[in-house]
């Protein structure tokens, strides 16, 4: 049985040319970056290169991009030092951001008493504009954290209205990239985000590395702290290789991003068309089928399989072989149902199974046809 993988938006396959790029750097380049030697000179070029081209495709400068461990810790490291140490009081967000930002304003509300917001959200996923520009009127010194494309249901925030609204209101913005970077291109120049976060298993890089986007004179501080690495922003000695398969892996996905898309969309698109005809009372979850509103890399389908035998729908999908999700792969494991979903299905419909399929280069429409075939015995099994 061959096995298909249909959780991209959870983790991606990294590409051959960044391992490649990734073994020479550990064979070759050993070297603490803030050693003062040759070998450590060596490595601390090795990524000041890679930071330059990583800010050239934001249009940003080198100075802005601090690299981390991932999206969670850009998140983290945005968040609380804007209350820390920016000292806002009032943070705007909504109810379907990752629990990297909602469980982290939680946590500065219970420790600073901050106020928190929390814009409306439309049932087809996207936010009530009108609600935010409202919200913004606050008299306290405000933080929006908004998602550029949410990671269950794929619906994209007009991330340039809300920059421009929260620059016209004196507000910082903070936007959770992980799921747009590598997908999509941001120019930092032109739309006045303030912190943006990003992880390179997103876009067929290695795991355990990610940037985070500070906006010149923002006055952000660490939030690790024990040394002096990424310009006072975050100790710990750099990851050469992780940031050269980052690099590298950005670089890729830029270089190569309209024939991919092209593809990814094609079979997203066909998936679509496939299910609407095979699966009767088959339901797209937000606005996953409108290609002005959703990411062209994820569906999120609500099955028509009652709640019985629901439990067990995405356990029988692995046992075909087929990778994907009910969610996000950070809440996949306990056992919870989607906060996202619970924002906007109805309570008949949170009983049915919902799953997340995301599809990358490597995706066929073969592979496409054997899901939609398992989807359909496995519904019948179910119903029958």
């Amino acid at each position: 049985m061959k096995s298909i993988y249909l959780d991209n938006a959870a983790t991606s396959q990294v590409r051959d040319e960044v391992i490649d790029a990734m073994a020479t750097v550990l064979k070759s380049n050993y070297g603490n970056a803030s050693s003062m030697h040759g070998f450590g000179r060596s490595s601390k070029s090795i990524i000041e290169s890679c930071r330059k081209r990583i800010a050239s495709h934001f249009n940003a400068l080198s100075s802005e991009i601090v690299f981390t461990a991932g999206g969670t810790e850009a998140d983290n490291l945005v968040l609380h030092s804007a209350v820390r140490d920016l000292k806002v009081t009032h943070v705007i967000t909504s109810k379907i951001e990752h629990h990297a930002v909602l469980h982290t304003i939680e946590q500065l509300a219970a420790e600073h008493k901050i106020t928190v917001s929390y814009v409306d959200v439309f049932q087809n996923g996207t936010i009530d504009y009108q609600h935010l520009e409202n919200l913004l009127k606050s008299t306290k010194k405000t933080l929006v954290s908004l998602m550029h494309v949410n990671n269950e249901i794929g619906t994209i925030l007009d991330i340039q209205k809300v920059a421009d609204l929260c620059k016209s209101n004196d507000a910082l913005f903070h936007s959770d990239s992980v799921q747009s970077i590598g997908h999509y291109h941001l120019d930092v120049k032109t739309t006045p985000v303030d912190f943006l976060a990003a992880s390179a298993h997103k876009f067929h890089g290695p795991k355990g590395i990610g940037f985070v986007f500070i906006r010149k004179n923002s006055g952000l501080k660490a939030l690790i702290t024990g040394g002096t690495q990424e310009r006072g922003i975050r100790a710990g000695t750099e990851s050469i290789h992780d940031i050269v398969g980052l690099d590298e892996s950005l670089a890729l996905s830029y270089q190569n991003l309209e024939s991919e898309k092209t593809h990814i969309k094609g079979l997203k698109t066909y998936f679509i068309a496939q299910l609407k005809a095979h699966i009767p009372n088959i339901k797209f979850n937000g606005s996953c089928c409108d290609s002005e509103l959703s990411t062209y890399t994820l569906v999120n389908v609500c099955l028509p399989v009652s709640e019985a035998n629901a439990p067990m729908f995405l356990f029988q999908l692995d046992l075909k072989g087929i990778a994907c999700s009910k969610g996000s792969a950070c809440q996949s494991g306990s056992g919870k149902g989607s906060h996202v979903l619970a924002e906007l299905l109805t309570d008949e419909d949170l009983k049915k199974p919902s799953i997340r399929f995301s599809f990358s280069i490597y995706n066929t429409k073969k592979e496409i046809d054997a899901v939609v075939d398992s989807l359909k015995e496995l519904i019948n099994s179910a119903t029958s």
